[in-house]
C-alpha cells in the first residue's frame, strides 16, 4: 500500500523541492503550508515563544489526524519551536534538519554554513551543537547569513532570491573550503553554483531524502514499458 507523507512548511516555494525530490518513489505527498507563524515569530513582538510552540503543536496533530505514515517538517524554524513532549501522536515526525546534522557531524575540517534567514540561525544552531553534543562530535563551523535575502523569497521574488545566493556562493567558493546551505529554499542556488564550479556544496536536501526513502522504506515507482 502507497505510504502517505504529511508535510509541513512555512513557505509555498518548499513544496516544489520535496515534490521534485520524492517524485520517482511511489508515495502520496499531502502540503500543509503556513507563512504566518513565520512571520509572526520574526516580527510580531506580542507573540511569545509559548504561543508558537501551542500554534505548531495543533499543527502537527492536525496532520496527524489525515492518515498519514510519517509527518515532514521542512521548517528548521518549526523544528526548534516544536515540543515533541508535548504531541499526543503515535505518527513519526521527520526533521529535515537531522539527517543534515549527522553529516555534517561526520566532516572532519573547518565548515561554513550559511543562512538567508537571520531568525532560523540561532534555533538550527543551538540543535545542531546539541546533536554534535549528544554524538561526541566536535564541530569548526563559521556561520554566514546572506542579509537582505529572505525578504525576496517571502515576497515570491524566488529569481532574484536565487540570484542573490548565486552571486554570494560564487564569492565565497574558493579553493578546499566545505560549504553548506542551510535552509530548503537555498538548494536551487547552491545546485546551480555546484553544477557550473564542480565544487559540492552540501545542501539539507539531498541528506534528507535519503533518509526519509530508508525510514519511510518506500520504492521507486515502476517504469511502465
Amino acid at each position: 500500500m502507497k505510504k502517505r507523507l504529511g508535510c509541513l512548511h512555512a513557505h509555498y516555494s518548499n513544496i516544489e523541492y520535496i515534490e521534485n525530490a520524492l517524485s520517482s518513489y511511489d508515495i502520496e505527498l499531502i502540503h500543509f503550508v503556513d507563512p504566518a507563524l513565520m512571520y509572526r515569530v520574526t516580527v510580531d513582538e506580542n507573540f511569545k515563544e509559548a504561543d508558537a510552540q501551542n500554534k505548531v503543536k495543533e499543527q502537527i496533530e492536525c496532520i496527524a489526524q489525515c492518515n498519514v505514515d510519517a509527518i515532514l517538517i521542512t521548517c528548521t524554524n518549526y523544528i526548534a519551536i516544536l515540543q515533541e513532549e508535548q504531541l499526543s501522536i503515535s505518527v513519526p515526525i521527520i526533521k529535515i534538519d537531522e539527517p543534515y546534522f549527522e553529516y555534517i557531524c561526520k566532516i572532519q575540517q573547518p565548515l561554513t554554513i550559511l543562512f538567508t534567514n537571520p531568525a532560523t540561525v540561532k534555533g538550527t544552531m543551538e540543535r545542531l551543537n546539541q546533536y554534535a553534543y549528544n554524538h561526541q562530535k566536535s564541530l569548526d563551523i563559521e556561520v554566514i547569513v546572506i542579509n537582505n535575502t529572505f525578504e525576496l523569497i517571502m515576497q515570491g521574488l524566488k529569481q532574484e532570491y536565487n540570484q542573490e545566493i548565486s552571486k554570494f556562493l560564487n564569492k565565497i567558493i574558493k579553493g578546499d573550503k566545505i560549504i553548506s546551505v542551510a535552509q530548503l529554499s537555498m538548494v536551487d542556488a547552491s545546485k546551480e553554483v555546484e553544477y557550473k564550479t564542480s565544487k559540492p556544496i552540501i545542501n539539507p536536501l539531498d541528506t534528507l531524502i535519503s533518509s526519509a526513502v530508508s525510514q519511510l522504506k518506500i520504492d521507486k515507482k515502476s517504469v511502465v514499458i
